[in-house]
């Protein structure tokens, strides 16, 4: 790999980045209503867990929830909706715990349509 870009300009940051191993972006799906808190500390550890299996995760409902309202529907949609968009360029879905809330099934059905990867977990990150 040449570290000079199609200009043939040096170009050493893209190929630092081009150089590294590939990692799958994997979508963190676990609970966020009802204990809220506890439930946000959980998703921490499920993106931890991720990053020490070596892929890149992202969990909506860590993002989100700073900015939009969730106690006002439409804000509450539109962060459903942004989380599904962000589905869509990931490799893996990562279902966390025993209880599937409407807003998981939701993100497992877009999974299923699209034929991607989907991998259960219990609440201790023990594969099921």
């Amino acid at each position: 790999m040449d570290f000079r870009n199609k200009e043939h300009y040096p170009d050493p940051t893209a190929y630092e980045a081009l150089k590294q191993p590939w990692k799958p972006l994997v979508f963190i799906c676990s609970p966020f209503s009802g204990d809220v808190v506890g439930n946000l500390e959980k998703a921490k550890s499920y993106m931890r867990f991720g990053v020490e299996q070596g892929v890149i995760p992202f969990a909506p409902h860590l993002l989100y929830p700073q900015i939009l309202n969730e106690n006002v529907i439409r804000e509450r949609e539109l962060g459903i909706d942004f989380g599904l968009v962000w589905l869509t360029k990931c490799h893996e879905l990562w279902v966390f715990g025993d209880k599937v809330s409407a807003g998981m099934e939701l993100e497992i059905e877009k999974a299923k349509d699209r034929n991607m990867v989907i991998r259960y977990f219990t609440e201790i990150c023990e594969e099921v």
